[in-house]
């Protein structure tokens, strides 16, 4: 995948405006604040493709970005303290009509703060792609606010809790230095190839 050829299509606030679900599409979930936008943009080599809300949690819409053949999905953040019950209710409504929606699922990146322990909201996420079986793996983010000689057990740890809800990977990343960002385009590279060497036998 060429990750250079990314461009923005629409912010999408109702699950019927979204486009036809014609190619592999990458979704990305976390917590407000979680750095969604800096690692979308750091996997694209962009500074600005994905911009930063200003007021974390009030945006409840799906970003959608045409990335090379493919689409990367942009979901709302979620865990916002000061969200009213209404937003709450449509972000629930928006990314449950998105994943009952037969489209090409074909992998989720999970974001989680690799300096915290997973919060309510996280782990409510993970049994909720668990349950739905969504394939997905979890990238941690902001690895550079870690030291080197904790790198490997905070892997280790975060491992224990993700696998057994059918994580298939774990990858620390950093959306400032770049830390990981290879490994996890190689992941989603991996799980691109697989639903195109699908489609291609289904013909």
């Amino acid at each position: 995948m060429n990750y250079n050829k990314a461009d923005f299509i629409a912010s999408y606030g109702i699950s019927n405006q979204l486009p036809e679900s014609d190619r592999p599409e990458l979704s990305f979930s976390g917590r407000s604040n979680v750095g969604k936008s800096s690692l979308i943009n750091k996997l694209c080599n962009r500074k600005n493709l994905a911009r930063v809300s200003s007021t974390p949690g009030k945006t409840a819409t799906i970003n959608f970005y045409e990335v090379d053949n493919c689409y990367f999905v942009d979901l709302p953040g979620y865990g916002y303290a000061k969200v009213s019950n209404a937003d709450r209710e449509r972000w629930d409504d928006l990314i449950n009509s998105y994943f009952e929606a037969p489209r090409h699922h074909t992998l989720l990146v999970q974001l989680i703060d690799c300096r915290h322990a997973p919060s309510a909201d996280d782990l409510q996420m993970l049994k909720y792609l668990h349950y739905h079986q969504i394939p997905f793996v979890v990238a941690l983010t902001k690895a550079d606010k870690l030291k080197k000689s904790q790198l490997a057990k905070t892997q280790e740890d975060f491992e224990k809790v993700c696998l057994p809800y059918g994580c298939q990977k774990v990858v620390l990343t950093s959306g400032e230095n770049g830390y990981g960002i290879p490994e996890l385009q190689a992941v989603l590279n991996e799980a691109v190839a697989a639903e195109f060497t699908d489609d291609e036998e289904a013909e």
